[in-house]
């Protein structure tokens, strides 16, 4: 006889949809949306053979994709190219979104009011109708597109010597994944045949994973902060969530997130130097830097009295190497007092605001178009430039777009938290009175919080023994769970 098991795709995607409305985002697309995205099919190939003629052609360059593995909405290609003097060209594609999403539509219209796809556990509510996210704007492998390419010359410290923006036509010639690619890099797999048969692939992301280290290192001297939080990732087996996996960094993520970090800055600077205004990522300096030295303190470090990055950097350094079981949860502490990131809009004479934690002074969002409005805005603004046509946008509708991007991540990121614990909750329901090794993660009035060492799940402690503190390894049992609410609670056992 076979035993109906429960649906957890579509328990979770219930109270995800039910999330969003909460939140004041819009879970689905309307008729209008539709009717939008059917014209836009049936001109896609007429935009395409436009822009074939009117870009330049960089199709036969060794373009690839390096993203999850389950990515479908493909937002950027990357090359490399060896230079004299030790210097490397990067090269990084950016999706043409508004090729075919234009200012004041439906479908952008829609796009302004969520401003991001929510990537919930089981179900991504996209920002785009995924006809275009994933199809006709992806950069998709071996599919002609039209691209914001960002050229940029890296010299042999990491540091960025010059850049350009133009538009172009690309082929992605392979679509990788974070994981596999970082295996082959560090050496813990061969290169697949699909990989080794594109002729010099291999060698571009040698060369791509080299700069990429260098200017991670670069980055780090001038005070990046090599913060690291516990990510997790669902593993399905068709509906019915089998576990919980640590998501880790690793060299390919690195890749990408180097490249797109100093992208973002070329991207802003071209937008003041060419007298636009522009929306920028701000991460300000900490007005808690105070608890901030406190808890180095509590490590016997010191740190200066006023906020410093460099400082900052080393004493993470340091713990990382010490204590790396409870990096995250260090590093998830200094993320609080550091406060939330936000976006606001900068007039072209306006001193940038800069971000903190990146130790950079010019930085806006543009290289996720398919998934991100202000990185659509941004593009916009770069094309209005190349084409020498009337700025696309005042400053005060970008400073309202900056709110509303500001309030709308906030809300996408409680979403996607409360789903993440219904879907922790499910995985346990099973498992009441289990014991697990945990880890103190936060103690406070209102509450003691634990995660688990075995899995990347974290409940609240409803009963403790000894006073743990913050950092404190101890045994826990599970005694309850809620999926609906996403509670799941423990008491402390000797």
């Amino acid at each position: 006889m076979t035993e109906n098991k429960p649906n957890h795709r579509q328990i979770l995607s219930t109270i995800a949809h039910r999330a969003m409305l909460e939140r004041g985002l819009i879970p689905d697309f309307s008729p209008e949306v539709m009717a939008e995205l059917h014209h836009l099919q049936s001109n896609f190939m007429q935009q395409l053979a436009e822009s074939v003629v009117t870009y330049r052609d960089m199709r036969r360059m060794l373009w690839c994709s390096i993203d999850d593995d389950d990515s479908l909405d493909l937002d950027q290609l990357t090359s490399a190219e060896d230079l004299p003097d030790k210097k490397v060209k990067i090269y990084v594609a950016i999706a043409d979104v508004d090729a075919l999403v234009k200012k004041g539509t439906a479908i952008d219209k829609r796009a302004q009011h969520n401003t991001a796809t929510v990537y919930t556990v089981g179900n991504i509510f996209a920002m785009l109708p995924e006809a275009i996210s994933t199809g006709l704007t992806s950069l998709n492998f071996n599919e002609d597109r039209s691209s914001v390419i960002v050229e940029m010359t890296i010299n042999e410290d990491g540091s960025l010597q010059d850049s350009a923006i133009y538009m172009g036509m690309v082929k992605n010639k392979a679509k990788l994944a974070y994981n596999s690619v970082a295996a082959w890099l560090e050496g813990q797999a061969e290169f697949p045949s699909h990989v080794v048969e594109v002729e010099g692939l291999v060698e571009n992301l040698k060369l791509q994973d080299a700069v990429a280290q260098k200017m991670k290192g670069f980055r780090q001297r001038q005070g990046a902060l090599s913060l690291e939080t516990v990510e997790s990732k669902p593993v399905f087996s068709g509906d019915q969530i089998l576990s919980m996996e640590f998501a880790t960094k690793n060299r390919a993520r690195e890749i990408v997130e180097n490249f797109m970090i100093v992208t973002n800055g070329i991207t802003a600077r071209f937008l003041s130097d060419n007298n636009y205004p522009s929306i920028r990522r701000v991460v300000n300096i900490p007005e808690r830097w105070e608890r901030i030295v406190e808890i180095a303190a509590r490590y016997e470090y010191q740190l200066p009295e006023t906020p410093d990055a460099i400082a900052l950097e080393a004493f993470l350094v340091k713990q990382r190497t010490a204590d790396p079981l409870r990096f995250s949860d260090l590093s998830l502490s200094v993320i609080k007092l550091l406060g939330a990131g936000a976006y606001t809009a900068t007039p072209p004479e306006g001193w940038p605001p800069g971000h903190f934690s990146l130790a950079v002074k010019d930085y806006g969002h543009s290289t996720a178009p398919n998934r991100r409005f202000t990185d659509l805005v941004t593009q916009r603004l770069v094309k209005s430039v190349l084409t020498n046509t009337a700025q696309p946008y005042s400053l005060a509708e970008l400073e309202s777009i900056a709110e509303q991007c500001t309030f709308a991540e906030d809300a996408a990121n409680k979403v996607e938290r409360q789903v993440e614990k219904s879907a922790d909750a499910l995985l346990l329901e099973n498992r009441i009175g289990e014991r697990f090794e945990a880890i103190i993660t936060g103690a406070a009035a209102k509450g003691t919080w634990v995660r688990l060492l075995s899995l990347p799940v974290e409940g609240k402690l409803m009963k403790v023994l000894n006073h743990p503190d913050v950092g404190d390894r101890i045994k826990v049992q599970l005694v309850s769970v809620d999926v609906d609410k996403g509670f799941i609670d423990f008491i402390e056992v000797n």
